[in-house]
C-alpha cells in the first residue's frame, strides 16, 4: 500500500518553484528566446509585477499611517491565495506551528479544556492523566490569574503553553473558597483522537474525532482491546465519524486498510503528475469480515469522507447518518525559508468507484433525522452554518448541482443506537423517510486555516479548547 511518500513527493515536486521564487534570480528567460525553457517561473507576468510594485510603493509613500514593510508584504502574499479556494492559505510561523500540532496531536502545556467567562477561564474538564488533572483542577474551577497576572492582561492563552518541564502558577477560584494558587509543571500533552467502548456483548464502538499522525496505530490498539473483551472476535462494529473534520490522508488510508482485504481505498488527481496517486488495501481485515456500520453527519469532512467512501464503495460497510460536508480536495503544506508556510490545494479526492466527493459529499445508505430535542444543541459554531458547496470560492465539484440538499448535524447517543440497530438487523432503519426529518441544522466546514479539516475539536491551549 503506497501510503507514505505522497506528501513528501508533492513537496519535492513543488519545492523547486518555491525555491526559485525565494532565491530571486537576476535574469528571466526572454519570451522570444527559442532556447528558453517554459516553466512556471519563466512565465511570470512582468507587467502585473510592475503594477504590483507601483501599488506597493504608493501605499508605503502615501497611506495615512506608516505601514511596516514586512506586514505589507505578508498581506500581499496572503492575497495571492485569498481567491483561490477556501482551503488554500498562508501560515505565519505561529500558525504553521499550530497546524503541525493539530496534525501530530501533541503540544506542550498543562492539559485542560477551557471556556472564557467574564474575565476568567472556566475549566470545562482537565484531560485525564495530565498535569492539570494531577494538580487537582476540577470542572467548574475559574482560573483568574496566570503567574500573578489577571486573565485580562493576556490576548490569548499562550501563557499556559511552554516548554515541557517549565512551571506555571494558576490562581484558582472554586465555589465559596478563597482564591488559591496551584503550581503546574507543563508536559507534552497528546490529544486522543480515538475512543472506544462495547455497546453490547460482541458489538464494539470506535469514535474517531480527527485523523492525526497516530490515529491509525490507536485504531488498531482500540480494536484489539474490543476484540479481547468480546472473547477474541467482534460480531460487528459501529465506526463513528460524526463531525470529524478530517486531517491526515495517510491516517484515514491506514484505518481503511485495517478493515479491507483488497481494493482501491482512494485516488487523487491534480495538475501535476506527482499529485496523481492511488492507494490500495493490503490483505488483513482486522474485523475478519464482521459487519461494519459507519456513522456520519454534515460535520464529517475530508479524510473522514475518504474513509467512509472507501468502505462503502468496497461494500465493506453501510453508511448511516446524514449527507457529509463535501470537502474533496487535497492540501499540501509548503514550508518557506522564514518559518512561514503555504497550504495549497493540489488535488481532488476520488472514491474507489471514481466518484468525486467535492461539494457533494457522501450520501448515506440510511438517512437519519435530527432529533427535535437535540437539533441545534451542542453543535459547534464551526459547523453550524455551511457545507462545502456553500463556501464562497469553493472548487466546483464534478457532480455538483445547484440547490442540492445539505446534511444535518446528528449529536447525542440516539444516532449510535440507530447505527447499532442497523448493524444487528440490516435494513431495519431503511423505512425511515428523509422527508420526515425536522428542520435541518446546516453544517459548516472546518475553518479555512485548518484542514482539513468540521466540528473542529477543541484546540489545545486556546479559548474553547484544551490547555
Amino acid at each position: 500500500m503506497r501510503v507514505a511518500g505522497l506528501a513528501a513527493a508533492l513537496l519535492f515536486a513543488l519545492s523547486p518553484a518555491i525555491g526559485l521564487a525565494q532565491s530571486a534570480p537576476d535574469k528571466t528567460p526572454k519570451a522570444d528566446d527559442p532556447d528558453a525553457k517554459e516553466s512556471v517561473t519563466s512565465r511570470v507576468p512582468l507587467d502585473e509585477i510592475r503594477r504590483f510594485v507601483a501599488v506597493y510603493n504608493a501605499v508605503r509613500a502615501a497611506y495615512v499611517d506608516p505601514v511596516d514593510d514586512k506586514k505589507l508584504m505578508q498581506s500581499a502574499v496572503r492575497g495571492l491565495l485569498l481567491d483561490l479556494d477556501p482551503h488554500s492559505t498562508y501560515f505565519d510561523k505561529e500558525d504553521a506551528q499550530a497546524f503541525d500540532e493539530q496534525a501530530t496531536g501533541a503540544y506542550e502545556g498543562i492539559g485542560v479544556e477551557l471556556l472564557q467567562q467574564d474575565g476568567a477561564l472556566k475549566v470545562v474538564s482537565p484531560i485525564d492523566e495530565t498535569p492539570a488533572a494531577r494538580a487537582g483542577l476540577r470542572a467548574g474551577d475559574l482560573i483568574v490569574a496566570i503567574d500573578g497576572k489577571p486573565i485580562s492582561a493576556f490576548e490569548a492563552m499562550e501563557p499556559l503553553r511552554g516548554p515541557a518541564g517549565s512551571k506555571v502558577v494558576l490562581t484558582i477560584e472554586r465555589g465559596e473558597e478563597k482564591p488559591f494558587d496551584v503550581t503546574v509543571t507543563r508536559e507534552t500533552i497528546r490529544v486522543t483522537s480515538v475512543r472506544s467502548r462495547m455497546l453490547e456483548p460482541g458489538y464494539g464502538y470506535v469514535r474517531i474525532s480527527t485523523f492525526q499522525a497516530d490515529t491509525g496505530a490507536d485504531f488498531q490498539k482500540h480494536l484489539t482491546q474490543l476484540k479481547s473483551q468480546a472473547g477474541g472476535r467482534l460480531k460487528g462494529l459501529v465506526l463513528d465519524l460524526r463531525s470529524n473534520p478530517g486531517g491526515l490522508l495517510t491516517a484515514a488510508v491506514q484505518v481503511a486498510d485495517d478493515l479491507l482485504e483488497k481494493g482501491v481505498i482512494v485516488s487523487t488527481r491534480g495538475r501535476i503528475s506527482v499529485s496523481d496517486a492511488k492507494f490500495e488495501a493490503t490483505p488483513g481485515d482486522l474485523m475478519q469480515g464482521a459487519p461494519v456500520v459507519v456513522l456520519v453527519d454534515a460535520g464529517s469532512a475530508s479524510a473522514s469522507e475518504v474513509l467512509a467512501g472507501a468502505l462503502h464503495d468496497n461494500r465493506r460497510a453501510r453508511i448511516v447518518g446524514s449527507r457529509t460536508f463535501g470537502k474533496g480536495s487535497v492540501q499540501t503544506v509548503l514550508p518557506l525559508d522564514n518559518g512561514d508556510s503555504v497550504k495549497l490545494t493540489t488535488a481532488r479526492y476520488y472514491t474507489p468507484s471514481g466518484r468525486s466527493i467535492q461539494a457533494t459529499g457522501i450520501v448515506p445508505d440510511v438517512e437519519l433525522a435530527a432529533d427535535p430535542a437535540t437539533a441545534g444543541k451542542d453543535v459547534p459554531a464551526s459547523i453550524a452554518d455551511f457545507s462545502e458547496a456553500k463556501l464562497p470560492g469553493h472548487l466546483r465539484g464534478d457532480d455538483e448541482t445547484s440547490g442540492a440538499a445539505t446534511g444535518v448535524v446528528l449529536p447525542g447517543d440516539g444516532p449510535v443506537r440507530s447505527a447499532l440497530r442497523e448493524l444487528k438487523q440490516p435494513g431495519s432503519l431503511a423505512a425511515r423517510p428523509a422527508a420526515a426529518a425536522p428542520p435541518a441544522v446546516p453544517a459548516k466546514p472546518e475553518a479555512a486555516p485548518t484542514p482539513t479539516g468540521v466540528s473542529v475539536p477543541a484546540k489545545p491551549e486556546a479559548v474553547d479548547g484544551g490547555k
